[in-house]
């Protein structure tokens, strides 16, 4: 007599054979249940040219922006301190459009133009909203999001051309624009440079962006007042900017025009994107990763020929 052991590993339990016995399921992996990390999307992604452009670019605008820390006393350049704002502001028109170009060229494609002309256009109209009010701009929670969900390239160029759109909406243009628009792109593009771009979502993603926007927004309120500050000239002697005065003097010069002028509006401003990022963040975020999703960037676009 023969035992049936029903085991179906035996030498004699070939392929075909029926051994009368429930298959077991192999248990699954802590690991393999863990969900995968997210890739970030890159709606523009940066070569070896742009990253070039954008190294170029920043550093023209460090010196546009702390000339009257950088250059010395005796130089040519504070001879002409009501002339070089002038020369930088036209300088540096040029820079952003020639690394916008480029940027464009690496990989802003058909979706990604459309993506950028619906969020610049937004942003464009929620400057106007608080324009005078205490420092009160929308404009900055969205364009933080939108930096954080799209990455660095396509932060920088949605920055520019955000702040380029809405000086030509409100009548803003003058001599400060090209210092907003770069400045603008630094703010986005800082966003989308941010950690956890893959794996940090929920309230540790708010906090981190709220935060981000709190020291941003005095930052650039910093940066833009040292584009209008060699404009005072002697207007007002104890904060102006002195073009004979060592770099000490003018630094507490400096501080004492940003404590006057811009404090309580750069307050505000922070105030106003960190309350709008908590409460409208987790909306704002999951509207941009689903049309990211849907756009499919990373997806060439083709057409067929008629009749193909």
């Amino acid at each position: 007599m023969t035992t049936d052991t029903n085991t179906g590993t035996g030498a004699g339990a070939g392929p075909g054979t029926d051994t009368g016995t429930t298959p077991v399921r192999t248990p699954v992996r802590a690991r393999e249940r863990t969900p995968e990390r997210r890739r970030p999307v890159r709606a523009v992604p940066l070569g070896p040219r742009s990253l070039a452009a954008l190294a170029l670019v920043s550093a023209v605008g460090v010196v546009a922006f702390g000339w009257p820390f950088l250059a010395p006393p005796a130089s040519r350049l504070s001879a002409h301190a009501e002339d070089a704002p002038w020369l930088f502001a036209g300088l540096l028109v040029l820079l952003v459009a020639v690394v916008t170009a480029t940027i464009s060229e690496s990989g802003l494609g058909p979706k990604a133009v459309a993506m950028l002309g619906v969020l610049a256009a937004t942003g464009a109209a929620l400057r106007p909203i608080g324009a005078g009010t205490a420092g009160i701009e929308p404009m900055f929670f969205l364009l933080v999001l939108s930096g954080r969900v799209l990455g660095p390239g396509f932060g920088f160029v949605l920055g520019s051309v955000t702040m380029f759109a809405s000086a030509l909406l409100t009548g803003g243009v003058g001599p400060w624009m090209p210092f907003q628009m770069l400045a603008m792109g630094w703010f986005t593009m800082g966003a989308g440079l941010l950690p956890g771009q893959g794996r940090l979502r929920g309230r540790g993603e708010l906090l981190l962006l709220a935060g981000y926007g709190f020291l941003a927004a005095f930052a650039y309120g910093t940066i833009m007042n040292l584009a209008g500050w060699p404009f005072m000239g002697t207007l007002a002697s104890n904060i102006a900017f002195d073009p004979h005065a060592a770099v000490p003097a003018n630094l507490a010069r400096f501080a004492a025009y940003c404590l006057a002028t811009s404090m309580g509006w750069d307050l505000g401003r922070a105030i106003c994107t960190v309350v709008l990022t908590l409460a409208l963040g987790p909306a704002v975020l999951r509207a941009l990763r689903r049309a990211t999703r849907r756009a499919a960037f990373e997806t060439a676009v083709t057409f067929d020929a008629p009749g193909a």
